[in-house]
């Protein structure tokens, strides 16, 4: 708190906003500047409008340009442009404490022109410009002014609290509060807030009317200037809510780690977050919904059982059940649907709201864990969520009867319900806060048996060619290493900038790209992996993606890729081209990262074309038998019979090497003898019989004295 240049971006700021505001009745000349920022600066403007075809643009939108996930260096070089191209005399800032940011993702505070109305645009300019007066003189007309404008803004869809109390901050962090993820939840449940001061506070909601906003911004100043805060200002208390949650985040992610170590060794990347995918009924025929969207929660019954969270299983729950509600009742999927709702739904999951069998009512995020809510009257148990879309769409075929359906498996049926609201932009909603594991290098060597000199020859493989394949025998890690690879490149074990498919002989550009797919209504454009996996990239730029094939080698790699074919190249990333499908130009952005994986051994496969080769970099990973990780692996288990079987897997490997018709592909990996906590002769005599010894038959199908010969040696080595 003692920097004195901690808030340095106030000043640049606010100068910038009267700057700004002298294009109010100039909005084509306002235009033509926001393209010249991303001419000077070489970025890639973002989508303002359909098909980037800017007609108009609020002032707020500008400030989002800069506020919103970007990296430190990325944002300065935009604001120098800015500074440059409006004038701005204050210093460019480089510090962004207490600064909220955009959702990339919803960074317009106006819909596109298809979906707004013609006063939207003109309705934000006025609060703008309301709200600057207001910053300079809180007169009660300034603030009526403000009102009257703010009660219009937040109601343009896809706009709510957050996004225009942001805006509001941005421009006059003095007159106005955020209310973004962190603050609410600092401000209301952090307990860091007095609750005497707390109870006078409306509560919150999806879209707050100005009346409450301004009555939360003067209890909180009034407080925040007395003697009873040691934070003196939004600034402050914004920065202070940032820190405390960051500090949260990594207390919880402490406790889940310690958790999952309880529990033993984990299956590969069983700590990594995945997002699921809810089907949820809000009470019968729906009657719960208005209230769930409006307080932002999704909520079930079964309160007769009371608190979910103190049963430790299924079994416990239908126990309680019988107990004190039916005894007569198997209460199997009643369980089922409360342990779900109370243990398995994480913060991020998506949520689709039914009613009835035939009717999907809405869409939204997680945001909390479970509660039980005793003051509530019935439905008690609780999480919070925002609701992002609210409406009446007609569901896929019919709907399951549940209460709670996790769909997640079924891909084709999530993919048809979030195509519901594809052609709509999100409302309002900040993405969930999530504390990502950092992965390093280190860690990679750690868990990968390869020598550092390798690894970072791979690394720069990857970042100067783009695309590269790995290739090795079987059993050698190269699944296991490729999705490690991509975090050590990233930093942290972050799942959504990983994606990991498998080629095969039916796989197809219309489900890697897009393509017409049979539905109800005949046939509709359906896009493929490949082309949702670069959209997403494409907006978050300053991050890298991979994404990763498996078997590549055993699709029509022509026929998967088509026209972009050329586009995957490295000096070719950014060009676009004419789609097969669709009128669109696409191109494969800079931070996309191809990692495929081939099986040398597999006999079945017809050499890779030329074509491919060029546009790929090729790196055999090897049986890491040699490793000082492996070797220090074999010693912690302590097996001489263990050490007998690897040392005729070498000798095994020596005379494969030898084969003329074999050769170093088709040598036997170390990932056959991995992840054993204790050597048993049960799991000994499992790899060789149902592993190793069915290889060899198909190695040396046509040399049957050489099979029983090393049979033979195998079974020796573990009696």
């Amino acid at each position: 708190m003692n920097n004195t240049n901690q808030f340095d971006w106030v000043d640049f700021y606010m100068e910038l906003a009267q700057k700004l505001l002298q294009y109010k009745s100039n909005r084509k000349a306002l235009i033509e500047k926001v393209k010249q920022i991303y001419e000077i600066t070489g970025f890639k403007m973002p989508t303002l409008e359909k098909d980037n075809q800017i007609v108009d643009i609020d002032p707020f939108t500008v400030f989002g340009l800069f506020n919103k996930k970007l990296t430190d260096a990325n944002r300065i070089t935009i604001l120098n442009s800015v500074a440059d191209l409006f004038g701005v005399s204050s210093p460019v800032p480089h510090s962004f404490d207490s600064l909220p940011v955009l959702n990339p993702q919803n960074a317009t505070f106006y819909p596109f022109i298809t979906e707004r109305q013609e006063s939207d645009i003109d309705e934000l300019w006025e609060l703008f410009d309301a709200a600057l007066a207001y910053a300079g003189s809180s007169a009660a007309d300034n603030r009526t002014r403000v009102a009257k404008h703010f009660d219009v803004a937040v109601n343009i869809k896809y706009n709510g609290n957050s996004k225009i109390t942001m805006g509001l901050y941005w421009i006059a962090p003095d007159a106005f509060l955020n209310l973004d993820q962190r603050n609410t939840w600092y401000i209301y449940e952090s307990g860091k807030i007095p609750p005497e001061i707390v109870k006078t506070l409306p509560e919150i909601e999806a879209k707050i009317p100005a009346e409450k906003y301004f009555d939360i911004v003067e209890k909180l100043r009034a407080y925040l200037q007395s003697d009873a805060s040691s934070l003196k200002d939004f600034k402050e208390l914004s920065f202070e809510a940032w820190r405390y949650s960051e500090e949260v985040n990594k207390q919880n992610a402490l406790k889940a780690k310690n958790q999952q170590e309880t529990k033993g060794a984990a299956v590969a990347d069983d700590d990594v977050k995945t997002v699921h995918y809810w089907l949820y009924s809000p009470g019968e025929n729906a009657h719960l919904w208005d209230e769930c969207y409006k307080k932002g929660i999704m909520a079930i019954g079964w309160d007769g059982i009371g608190d979910l969270s103190q049963y430790s299983s299924k079994t416990e729950m239908k126990e309680a059940m019988k107990e004190h509600i039916d005894p007569s009742k198997p209460y199997t999927m009643a369980a089922h649907a409360t342990w779900q709702f109370a243990n398995d739904i994480k913060p991020g999951d998506i949520i689709f709201a039914k009613k009835g069998r035939s009717i999907v009512i809405g869409r939204g995020v997680v945001q909390s864990d479970y509660e039980f809510d005793d003051s509530r009257t019935e439905d008690k148990n609780v999480r919070k969520v925002t609701w992002t879309h609210k409406g009446e769409w007609p569901h896929p075929g019919q709907a399951a009867m549940k209460t709670l359906t996790d769909i997640t498996q079924y891909t084709d049926y999530v993919a048809e319900l979030c195509a519901l609201f594809e052609s709509e932009v999100e409302e309002d909603v900040e993405e969930q806060v999530t504390e990502l594991k950092p992965y390093s290098a280190e860690k990679f060597l750690e868990e990968v048996y390869m020598d550092k000199e390798s690894y970072e020859t791979l690394v720069e493989l990857v970042k100067s060619k783009k695309n590269v394949i790995l290739q090795g025998a079987p059993g050698v890690g190269k699944t296991f290493a490729a999705k490690r690879l991509a975090y050590s490149m990233m930093g942290v074990k972050d799942p959504d900038r990983v994606m990991m498919i498998q080629f095969h002989q039916s796989y197809s550009y219309e489900d890697f790209i897009m393509g017409f797919r049979p539905s109800e209504k005949g046939f509709e454009l359906k896009r493929g992996a490949f082309y949702n996996f670069c959209k997403a990239a494409e907006i978050d730029s300053d991050n890298e993606y991979f994404f990763i094939i498996d078997e590549i080698n055993r699709g029509n790699l022509s026929k998967i890729f088509g026209e972009l074919f050329m586009l995957i190249e490295a000096d070719k990333r950014g060009i676009e081209l004419q789609l097969l499908y669709s009128d669109e130009k696409f191109s494969i952005p800079e931070n996309v990262y191809i990692i495929g994986m081939m099986n040398t051994a597999d006999r079945s496969l017809a050499m890779m074309d030329y074509a491919l080769r060029r546009r790929f970099g090729f790196f055999e990973i090897k049986p890491g038998f040699e490793a000082d990780q492996f070797r220090a692996y074999r010693m912690g288990l302590g097996s001489e019979k263990f050490d007998k079987l690897i040392a005729c897997v070498e000798s095994l490997n020596n005379a494969i090497v030898a084969d003329e018709s074999l050769g170093e592909g088709f040598c036997i990996g170390h990932s056959y003898f991995c992840n054993l906590k204790e050597v048993t002769d049960r799991a000994l005599n499992s790899i060789v019989e149902f592993e190793l010894i069915p290889l060899l038959k198909e190695y040396w199908f046509d040399e049957p004295l050489k099979v029983k010969d090393w049979i033979s040696n195998l079974r020796s080595a573990i009696k």
